[in-house]
C-alpha cells in the first residue's frame, strides 16, 4: 500500500442483516411502549418523552457551535480546532480549515443538524408516536455506521433509507428556517429564494434542502471547497454574498433554537389533529366482540 493512503475500511458481510434486526427492534420496542401506556396517560406521557429526549440531538451541537463561535471571535485558532474536533462536526478536516472555513462548515453542521435531529425526529413522532422516533433513530444510526465502512450493500441501503425519512422533514426544516428568519435578524425572502434556488445543488438533495435555507437566512455563502478527513471536495456554492464568520455561527445557532422551538410547537399541533382523526372503539362495543344489546322490557 502506498504511503499516505488510507487503509480500506472493513467491509461486513453481515451488515444488512443487523441492520434489518436494529431497524425492526426499534419499531418493535416502540409499538411495545405505545401499547404497555395506553393503560395509563401518565405513562402515556413519561414514554413519550423519553423517547422523544432520547433521539433529540440539537442541543450538543448548539452548544459546540457556541464554544467555536467564541475561539474564532477571539482569534484563537487552536482552540477552535479543538471545539471543531467534537462529534458535532466530525464528518470535516479541522486541521485543514482557517477560522473563516471553521465558520463555515459549523454553520452547515448547524443547518444539518437542525434539521436531522430536531426537526425530523419531531415529526415522526407526531406523525407515527414512539415507534417513529425510535425507528427514525435506528435509521440514522445505521446511516452512521455505513458512512464509516466501504461502499456496499449496507451502505446504499442506510442511504436509500434516510434519504427517505428525511425528504418531507429536510423541506419543513428549510421552510420553518424562512419563516423564523426574521426574529435572529435574518432575511425571510433570502431563504425562501436560496432554498428554490439551491436547494438540490448539494450532493445530498435533503441536506441541501436546510443548508441553502440557512445560508439565504443569514446572507451568507455556504459550501465551495471543503476538506474531509478523506479528502478535498469542491461543492456547489449555496447562496451569495460574504463568507460567515463567528457572528454568523451564532447567528445560525439561535436560528436553529427558533426553528426547533418552532417545530416542536408544529409538531404537537400535528399530533393532536392526527390523534383525533385516528378511529377508537365504538361506544357501545364490548371489549373483544360484538356489541352489546340492551334487555328487552
Amino acid at each position: 500500500m502506498p504511503t499516505g493512503t488510507p487503509p480500506a475500511a472493513p467491509t461486513d458481510p453481515a451488515g444488512p442483516a443487523r441492520g434489518a434486526l436494529l431497524l425492526g427492534g426499534a419499531l418493535l420496542a416502540g409499538v411495545a411502549v405505545e401499547r404497555l401506556a395506553r393503560r395509563s396517560p401518565m405513562l402515556q406521557v413519561a414514554g413519550t418523552a423519553l423517547a422523544t429526549w432520547s433521539v433529540l440531538g440539537g442541543a450538543a451541537v448548539s452548544a459546540a457551535g457556541t464554544a467555536l463561535a467564541s475561539a474564532i471571535d477571539a482569534s484563537d485558532l487552536p482552540a477552535a480546532r479543538r471545539a471543531f474536533a467534537l462529534p458535532a462536526f466530525a464528518h470535516h478536516d479541522p486541521a485543514a480549515l482557517d477560522g473563516v472555513g471553521l465558520a463555515r462548515a459549523a454553520v452547515e453542521s448547524v443547518a444539518e443538524s437542525t434539521s436531522d435531529a430536531v426537526v425530523a425526529p419531531l415529526l415522526w413522532g407526531a406523525v407515527a408516536g414512539v415507534p417513529g422516533l425510535l425507528g427514525y433513530r435506528a435509521v440514522r444510526l445505521l446511516d452512521a455506521a455505513a458512512l464509516a465502512r466501504q461502499p456496499g450493500p449496507l451502505h446504499r441501503t442506510a442511504a436509500l433509507l434516510d434519504a427517505a425519512a428525511n425528504l418531507v422533514p429536510s423541506r419543513a426544516a428549510a421552510a420553518l428556517t424562512a419563516a423564523c428568519a426574521p426574529v435572529v435578524g435574518g432575511s425571510a425572502p433570502g431563504a425562501w429564494q436560496v432554498w428554490r434556488r439551491d436547494g438540490s445543488a448539494h450532493p445530498r438533495p435533503n441536506h441541501g434542502q436546510v443548508e441553502a435555507a440557512f445560508a439565504g437566512a443569514l446572507q451568507v455563502r455556504l459550501g465551495g471547497r471543503t476538506a474531509y478527513p478523506h479528502g478535498v471536495q469542491e461543492r456547489p456554492v449555496l447562496g451569495h454574498g460574504r463568507m460567515p464568520d463567528a457572528g454568523d455561527l451564532t447567528r445560525s445557532v439561535e436560528l436553529s433554537r427558533v426553528v426547533g422551538a418552532a417545530a416542536a410547537a408544529a409538531s404537537a399541533v400535528l399530533a393532536v389533529v392526527l390523534g383525533a382523526r385516528r378511529p377508537g372503539r365504538r361506544p357501545g362495543r364490548r371489549r373483544g366482540g360484538a356489541p352489546g344489546r340492551r334487555a328487552l322490557g
